[in-house]
């Protein structure tokens, strides 16, 4: 049946919203919305008209998160989350973690580091205002899973802010925030930034009492790196002649 490929413009927005909520990474979620749309294209015939289009779409946009959800490592556990949760004695400074949601910036830091089944949930439901069955269509689940997947989602979202409010008062006085620091450090390793962005680096790693391991990884892998570009490894001889012969006219 299909569709017609200009109704995809209609769509573009709500995609790019959803995935730039579901990743906090501008460059990522335009990646997203134009490998959906391509997807799209290439299975439009595949559509059937028994969801709204938009609904299709997103649900292409989810796979293909979801796929690199899959190799990403920095997600909170969402059991832990549940057994802090079970616990009658758990409890969060709900004024502190509701300020800190406040802050734009602070919320999607918190979004993006709930494991992506359950930040999709509470993406689709709370900021895009899907019903939970069409959540379900979504993810191919069903009513009752979806309904665990929002809970869960929404549970981990307020543990994570109660977690960041805890991490903004050990980093109180530290300059920069840590990601800002961060996508910074290789060309601070190369001495490519500006002198004023050099230095709020280096106070930063002075100061922040979990970026300067990573910085020190950054630092002994690129010697390690170059020992071996400095190592008298040679390519094996005769692997060297036969692929001589396969490029040679």
């Amino acid at each position: 049946m299909g569709f017609d490929p200009e109704q995809l413009g209609d769509h573009l927005d709500g995609l790019y919203r959803y995935a730039l909520s579901a990743t906090g990474d501008a460059d990522l979620a335009a990646d997203t919305v134009q490998d959906t749309v391509l997807r799209a294209l290439e299975r439009r015939h595949q559509y059937r008209h028994d969801a709204p289009l938009g609904n299709w779409l997103i649900r292409i946009a989810h796979n293909l998160m979801i796929d690199r959800a899959r190799r990403a490592n920095h997600e909170i556990v969402v059991a832990e989350v549940e057994t802090d949760w079970h616990d009658d004695s758990y409890t969060v400074d709900a004024e502190a973690v509701v300020e800190r949601a406040t802050t734009g910036a602070e919320l999607q830091d918190a979004l993006v580091r709930l494991p992506y089944i359950y930040r999709s949930a509470v993406v689709l439901h709370d900021i895009e205002g899907l019903r939970v069955a069409d959540i379900a269509d979504i993810h191919e689940i069903s009513l009752p899973a979806a309904k665990q997947r929002l809970r869960r989602g929404r549970m981990a979202l307020v543990s994570a802010l109660a977690a960041g409010n805890q991490r903004r008062i050990v980093l109180k006085g530290v300059p920069m925030r840590c990601w800002d620091a961060r996508q910074h450090v290789s060309d601070y390793l190369n001495g490519d930034l500006d002198l004023p962005t050099a230095a709020m680096v280096g106070a930063h790693l002075a100061a922040c009492p979990t970026c300067p391991p990573l910085y020190a990884a950054l630092v002994g892998i690129n010697d390690e790196l170059g020992r071996l570009r400095d190592s008298d490894s040679v390519i094996e001889p005769t692997l060297e002649q036969r692929i001589r012969a396969m490029i040679s006219p």
